[in-house]
């Protein structure tokens, strides 16, 4: 077991590599097997690809016929739209399968990079392997692939940012061309990359002005974020409600507060009306802590108890690292960029929107469990640590 662990084990890449070969057989083979599904999202993403293709792929003109108010514009969805647009024009009536497929594909990329990222800062390769598993054993990734939304194109891009924000933060360097072509791939996937977007230029402030360099300073910004969003929220609220309740968007979000809505479609999470501010303030903190709730009345026994493992050792991940990190390294930034991520994301759909099945909180799973190998690789370096220093002794 020793020398599996080791650093310098021959057969690591290889263990490593047939792990994410049979993992990802696994999440195919179910997939496959289950086959695809269409939800109201998606006949409504089917609609606009017949749109799409009417207009010979003219996105001006897609555009153009956009008259809702209530929702994003058509912009927001592009991404999603064109693909199942091509779906349809190559390979007509079987679209939803070569569709699925191309979901398969881009789960496959997305473990791939998920792998790539961890090995770049120095996680050894038998941890990730350890870890592999636990993606499998997640039900949101035995989920959202079957269906013909955005959400897998989602994950590939979101996991492919915290690529792009590694590679500036190794190399000192901000490359403007990689880091705009996400940034517009993520706004033409969906409406929610917003907070990705975010997280990525308050992060690139983080860096500029070397805020990241003190563990104090750190975690007091978390801190005070997780604190103060609530309150800014609220106060947002009362805003809004006084200057713009008039606009068809902003009287949905109004109205959803209102009504005390917690999650969407699961009125046993619902509170009462809110009376006044500080009860504003409750209902935008209960929806930041039921973003990362791991039960559901409705879920079976099983989907409580592997959503349950996979947060509890999200969180033992996260103690670990808060208790051994010392100096800032390159896995340390790593971990606050995911951490300011994961907060961006949560405060996000907890002001807008937490919908049905926690779906927005599938896109930061993967960036989540990086958290449990890279705190493993720390223990395992401590001992080491102290071990060589206790020989040196002796």
């Amino acid at each position: 077991m020793k020398n599996i662990l080791s650093d310098n084990y021959e057969h690591n890449k290889t263990i490593l590599y047939v792990s994410l070969l049979v993992c990802y057989a696994i999440i195919a083979f179910y997939t496959l097997n289950a086959g695809y599904s269409m939800s109201t999202d998606s006949q409504r993403f089917s609609r606009w690809a017949d749109d799409l293709i009417k207009f010979n792929f003219n996105l001006f003109e897609f555009y153009s016929i956009d008259k809702v108010n209530h929702r994003p514009n058509l912009f927001f969805f592009s991404l999603p739209v064109i693909l199942i647009g091509l779906c349809k024009v190559f390979f007509t009536s079987d679209w939803q399968y070569a569709f699925l497929l191309l979901n398969l594909i881009l789960v496959f990329f997305s473990l791939t990079i998920f792998i790539n990222i961890l090995l770049r800062v120095k996680v050894r390769p038998i941890l990730i392997s350890f870890t592999l598993p636990l993606i499998v054993l997640s039900v949101d990734m035995l989920t959202w692939p079957r269906f013909i939304l955005s959400d897998v194109i989602y994950i590939f891009l979101v996991i492919s940012s915290v690529y792009i924000v590694l590679n500036i933060i190794i190399n000192n360097k901000i490359d403007y061309i990689k880091l705009g072509l996400i940034i517009l791939l993520l706004l033409s996937s969906r409406p929610s990359s917003i907070p990705v977007i975010f997280s990525i230029f308050l992060f690139m402030l983080f860096l500029k002005f070397k805020i990241l360099v003190k563990k104090k300073y750190i975690l007091l910004i978390l801190l005070v974020m997780i604190i103060s969003t609530p309150f800014i929220f609220g106060f947002f609220y009362l805003f809004l409600e006084h200057n713009m309740s008039d606009k068809p968007k902003i009287e949905f979000l109004i109205n959803m507060v209102n009504e005390g809505m917690i999650i969407h479609d699961r009125s046993d999470t619902w509170v009462s009306s809110p009376n006044n501010f500080f009860d504003l303030v409750i209902i935008y903190a209960l929806r930041m802590v039921n973003f990362f709730n791991p039960y559901a009345s409705t879920f079976s026994i099983l989907h409580i108890l592997l959503n349950f493992i996979q947060t509890i050792l999200i969180v033992i991940s996260l103690t670990i690292w808060l208790f051994f990190v010392s100096s800032i390294e390159i896995k340390d930034k790593l971990y606050l960029f995911i951490i300011l991520l994961s907060l961006s994301v949560a405060s996000f759909h907890s002001f807008i929107l937490i919908d049905y099945d926690w779906r927005y909180r599938f896109p930061i799973i993967l960036p989540l469990i990086m958290f449990i190998p890279i705190s493993l690789e720390m223990i395992l370096k401590k001992i080491n640590f102290r071990l060589n220093k206790s020989e040196l002794k002796y």
